[in-house]
């Protein structure tokens, strides 16, 4: 996949009013095989403004900001989020057909939403902050250079009927994430956010860098090793999101061999020995 269809530049300025689309399930001129086969855009609802669906493609609500009242299978929710950084997600995943309606708040709401195909037929769920636990992946590893927040919303385990794995990392202010770097068979989109709106970081794919921002997308072809880097100062948020490949789901990761001694906490790389102790 060339690096132009890699890398999808966001809006300086913020997703606009109503759905905007950032990836489609197939895209003319991309190779088939390097394809998330992932719809995945940002719908931003007025205040009081109600969306009322019911989708044929398995989909996933992942709210973002603001605040809403979801309406399915009988059941009326109040929902809101403050901060994708200090706040874990609230997420709604329903199967195909799955009727849902979300009706924004005073302030209005915005949200990302993921759908792919999916043949089987499954309830709605919805994952609310309380539901999720952090972890705090990379801890007591080089320096705790790669120390960040992992989010697991759900994946083969928890919602096998599900086509999807969806996630979010909070990636500290000067640190790296997916690290160390990464591969696997089945492709995945990264959508980025940060902590202030002149905030960046680097992803990587591969040899190749890219340099994102505020509202910036990645996807990242299969068994293409990837990690990511957050400037100093700047919060680094991404929502991850990957389709289970027909007859091989995605079940976890292999690292990128030549830096896998980086895992053995006896092994944890150069220490400066001319940093005095209040700095070390």
């Amino acid at each position: 996949m060339p690096l132009s269809d890699a890398f999808l530049r966001g809006p300086r300025a913020g997703f606009g009013p109503g759905y905007s689309a950032i990836t489609a399930a197939t895209r003319p001129g991309v190779v088939a095989t390097a394809e998330p086969e992932l719809d995945f855009g940002i719908r931003r609802l007025a205040p009081g403004e109600a969306c009322a669906e019911s989708h044929p493609r398995e989909s996933a609500w992942v709210l973002l900001d603001g605040a809403a009242v979801l309406e399915f299978d009988g059941r009326t929710v109040a929902v809101s989020r403050r901060s994708l950084f200090d706040e874990p997600p609230t997420v709604w995943h329903g199967g195909p057909g799955s009727p849902v309606t979300v009706r924004a708040g005073s302030n209005g709401a915005e949200w990302a939403v993921v759908r792919t195909a999916n043949v089987r037929s499954f309830g709605a769920r919805l994952y609310l902050p309380a539901d999720l636990r952090p972890e705090y992946r990379g801890a007591g590893l080089v320096q705790n250079a790669c120390l960040r927040n992992v989010r697991l919303i759900f994946d083969a385990t928890t919602r096998p009927e599900s086509n999807l794995v969806l996630g979010e990392v909070v990636n500290y202010p000067g640190r790296w994430s997916s690290y160390p770097p990464h591969h696997h068979d089945q492709p995945e989109i990264y959508h980025y956010r940060f902590t202030h709106p002149d905030g960046y970081g680097h992803a990587e794919l591969g040899d190749d860098v890219v340099k994102v921002r505020e509202f910036d997308t990645v996807v990242i072809p299969p068994g293409l090793d990837h990690a990511q880097v957050s400037a100093p100062g700047y919060g680094m948020y991404y929502l991850w999101m990957i389709r289970h490949l027909p007859g091989n789901p995605y079940t976890g990761f292999t690292f990128a061999p030549e830096h896998r001694w980086t895992l053995d906490p006896a092994r944890q790389g150069w220490r400066p020995s001319d940093l005095p102790p209040d700095l070390a």
